[in-house]
């Protein structure tokens, strides 16, 4: 094939515009770097409770493949922990929940069936007596589905509707064998297969000596454990059993292991489904047939051939290998052996159609591209001239990168904040003597957590978040009984008031405050004041806000006037306070760890808020104009107080301000509170209502009206 001469400077055109709008080195690196620290930590805080269960990232974001434009999901995979693969007999373990895989000349290639086998006696399970008799009847449950000759198998389709079963409370999405109970994620629950499998080797040994992938990914991929997915053949008799072998370790080596001209090609190829193919066969292309198809292409070209200026010629050879595929209907699998990915996926006609549009695409010397809408890039690819990227262009650029940034930033905390509630849950609901030794073994376990040196600032964040907790609780036990705070509990608070902007130095104001150091308070409060400037972004993880994953958001938190890097992260979290850590925390926050009146309304919350609801949250600027106006009281500066009260409720009823508080009930109830302390009741009242008018059940604010009409009342 001939490289058309103009292809060249397309070519150069297009990197810049993939620069342009989110695929620069840069923040290619920064998506991987920062979903390797998310699946670190995912898998840190089942470690530190105990569990086997291991998260992996995988897909676009984990790979750096993709831009603002494509909107692309995040991809997590959950290994369980609980249970053992076996691929022949001599891997059973007792006392473990045993799975033999089985695969015969009926089961499609990649497929597999679970066959459930005996805890203490290596036999399959047969009948319910069988699983009685074992002692471990628990386990019988509807997940098991018995096939005609008498076997026991784990239903891919039934273990699905548990775990939808599981998170009924929440709107749910299912797409083949993820169940997501959040947006915009897809979520799969699957077990991992441990040994080396055949379909595996064979794949190595076809690929030995070449030029792609290399000998070190093929000797890594050796030792690389597979996952078993809940799904089946589209066209298999035991479909709703089947459980599908997916090598995605292999498959993000292989990602990993691309240029960035690589990275490119394949960002464009997924534009192009989305933009161009979407138009012709719906959603039937996905960006795992792209991924294949740039497999087979980086397999079939020299090395030397992957570099920016012949980044559009790549993009024709990857959509003559399509082509070719669409030809003979089939699009093999890279890594397993005897699979079409078209299958159950685009039809016959489908494939026809695709097939005539590509063949004109290419004719047409790929002109289509000047048409895609995402992100304007036909419209910059129509407009660009390589000879006027100037300052401009570049200022542009550095923004973008550096809001993408923050963007990766901030998800990364929002998911740091809501593991560690949901998992510390457990742990504050001890006792004081038996809280100190755990959390002393879950510090331990975080220092010996094995990471790499990339990944250390993971167990070192989980570490400074478990210390503050300790101190607080300790700190709140001292108050309790009435002792004095001594300055050696202030220092130890201190190591950890880095952690962002405003919430640790909040907490310590709070315990200053509740200890009668009034003055010690009001000098903290003061210097979060000064720190918290208005592009700071607020941090929650149990409430998201429509700004929250709005790119434009991160972007207007950059200055246009100065592209430099922020002295210190421009995030505050909500601040929380356990009920352990109650006398740590003014006493209003005692009703936010009691929002229901009956038990009742406590059924009503949905899962996410089952994690937090006990506990009191409160955004971090809210609860610093709160603790101004408590602390100026306690010092009897009534003029600064009385300033404090009307920045705080401007705040509050500023619109603009609407969408920056994740918890706004709780907001206007401290609001109210003030008033109330004011002894103006009615004001207080009328706050106390807009509350409800915000969250009717599950609000402190029904106890704050039953307790200010009673005042009214006399």
């Amino acid at each position: 094939m001939q490289n058309p001469e103009h292809f060249t400077a397309m070519s150069i055109w297009l990197s810049k515009v993939l620069d342009d709008i989110g695929a620069g080195k840069e923040t290619v690196m920064e998506r991987k770097k920062t979903f390797l620290e998310r699946e670190c930590m995912a898998t840190l805080f089942q470690t530190v409770c105990g569990s086997t269960a291991q998260y992996f990232h995988f897909g676009s974001q984990s790979e750096g493949t993709t831009i603002p434009g494509l909107q692309s999901d995040i991809d997590v995979l959950i290994s369980s922990g609980k249970v053992k693969i076996m691929r022949v007999w001599v891997d059973w373990e007792a006392g473990m929940c045993n799975f033999l895989m089985l695969q015969d000349d009926m089961t499609p290639p990649q497929q597999y069936l679970l066959q459930v086998i005996k805890f203490y006696t290596p036999k399959p399970v047969m009948s319910l007596c069988d699983v009685m008799c074992d002692n471990c009847a628990s386990v019988w449950d509807d997940r098991w589905a018995r096939t005609d000759s008498g076997e026991v198998l784990m239903s891919a389709e039934r273990f699905k509707q548990d775990l939808a079963y599981k998170y009924r409370d929440c709107e749910l999405t299912k797409n083949g064998p993820s169940v997501s109970y959040i947006p915009n994620w897809d979520i799969v629950v699957a077990y991992i297969v441990p040994k080396p499998l055949p379909e595996i080797q064979h794949w190595i040994d076809r690929f030995m000596g070449r030029h792609w992938p290399p000998v070190q990914l093929l000797e890594a991929a050796r030792i690389a454990p597979c996952f078993l997915v809940p799904s089946g053949h589209p066209d298999s008799d035991y479909k709703r059993e089947e459980w599908r072998l997916s090598p995605n370790l292999i498959e993000r080596m292989l990602m990993f292991s691309f240029n960035l001209t690589q990275i490119k090609c394949y960002i464009v190829l997924k534009l192009i489904k989305k933009s161009l193919f979407s138009k012709v066969v719906g959603d039937s292309i996905t960006s795992y047939h792209c991924k294949t198809i740039m497999f087979f292409t980086l397999e079939r070209t020299q090395p030397c051939l992957w570099c920016e200026h012949n980044l559009m010629f790549l993009l024709w050879l990857c959509l003559h290998e399509l082509k070719n595929s669409l030809r003979f209907g089939r699009l093999p699998h890279y890594i397993i052996k005897g699979v079409n990915l078209f299958d159950g996926k685009l039809s016959k006609v489908q494939q026809r159609h695709l097939l005539v549009y590509i063949d004109s695409m290419i004719s047409n010397n790929l002109q289509d591209i000047f048409c895609m809408g995402i992100d304007n890039i036909g419209s910059r690819l129509k407009a660009c001239d390589v000879l006027r990227i100037g300052k401009t262009c570049e200022l542009g650029r550095v923004c973008l990168r550096n809001s993408i940034s923050l963007l990766l930033m901030f998800d990364c905390l929002s998911r740091f904040l809501a593991s560690f509630t949901f998992y510390t849950e457990e742990l504050v609901g001890s006792s004081f003597t038996t809280f100190e030794q755990d959390i002393m073994n879950k510090i331990r376990t975080c220092v010996e957590y094995p990471t790499n040196a990339r990944l250390k600032t993971v167990p070192l964040r989980v570490i400074k978040r478990l210390f503050l907790l300790q101190i607080s609780i300790r700190i709140s036990n001292r108050l309790r009984l009435r002792n004095v705070l001594g300055s050696e509990s202030i220092r130890r608070v201190q190591y950890s008031l880095n952690s962002d902007v405003a919430s640790s130095h909040l907490k310590l104001a709070s315990q200053l405050y509740c200890s009668g150091h009034f003055h010690a308070a009001v000098r903290v409060l003061e210097d979060v004041d000064r720190r918290y400037h208005n592009r700071v972004k607020a941090v929650c993880g149990h409430r998201i806000l429509p700004d929250d994953q709005d790119i434009d958001t991160f972007a207007n938190m950059i200055s246009s006037h100065n592209d430099k890097v922020f002295s210190e992260l421009p995030f505050a979290f909500c601040v929380s306070f356990f009920r352990q850590e109650m006398y740590c925390a003014p006493f209003i926050l005692w009703f936010e760890m009691n929002r229901n009146t009956t038990a009742e309304e406590a059924a009503q919350r949905y899962y996410i808020e089952k994690e937090w609801m006990d506990c009191a949250e409160v955004d971090a600027r809210t609860f610093l104009h709160y603790l101004q106006y408590l602390t100026y009281g306690g010092l009897g500066e009534r003029d600064n107080q009385l300033h404090t009260l009307r920045v705080f409720e401007c705040f509050i009823n500023d619109i603009r301000n609407h969408s920056k508080i994740h918890h706004a009930e709780t907001a206007i109830n401290l609001l109210g509170h003030c008033y109330e302390m004011e002894g103006d009741y009615e004001r207080a009242l009328q706050y106390y209502e807009l509350s409800l008018h915000c969250l009717g059940t599950n609000n402190a604010a029904n106890w704050h009206v039953r307790r200010v009409l009673r005042l009214i009342n006399g």
